[in-house]
């Protein structure tokens, strides 16, 4: 800081009224002081102990892998009891049931008609009869539930 002041006392002295302080004595430099002795240095086979502090808290142990796994795989198998097994078998159930949908079962398409299947066209498609003499032809993917079972088909075969 008293160099910077110097600076600008030597380039600016016509800027201030007052007379220029003179610059200052250089400060002697103080005598070396002397080294202290050195500790003799500790060889690397021998490690140094330390004391621990009084009054500070025992560590805590670091806690076990095990320990910390064991709430998420708790956690994981509540998850998949109560809802990806449901799911799946809700899910294989209703895969069935439009399998194995035939002549006269009541079924609910996912636009919301409600039906009777009057012929089963392919393995993708059947024919349902939504109002008296009206048949449309529905996609298997496209029946969101199967109300009712109708009877079963009767063969004309056995029947001649």
């Amino acid at each position: 800081m008293k160099l910077i002041q110097t600076a600008q006392a030597q380039t600016a002295p016509a800027q201030t009224d007052a007379p220029a302080a003179p610059p200052a004595p250089p400060v002697p430099a103080a005598p070396p002081v002397p080294a202290a002795p050195s500790a003799p240095p500790v060889p690397p086979s021998t490690t140094v102990q330390t004391a621990p502090d009084v009054g500070a808290p025992p560590a805590a142990p670091a806690p076990d892998m095990i320990t910390q796994l064991v709430p998420l795989l708790l956690v994981t198998l509540i998850v998949y009891f109560i809802v990806l097994r449901p799911q799946a078998r809700r899910t294989k159930e209703q895969k069935d049931s439009l399998k194995n949908v035939r002549r006269g079962d009541t079924v609910v398409t996912a636009g919301g008609l409600i039906g009777k299947v009057t012929k089963t066209i392919d393995d993708a498609e059947v024919e349902v009869e939504i109002a008296q003499n009206i048949r449309v032809r529905v996609l298997r993917s496209a029946i969101a539930e199967v109300r009712a079972k109708g009877e079963p088909v009767k063969d004309q075969a056995a029947s001649r």
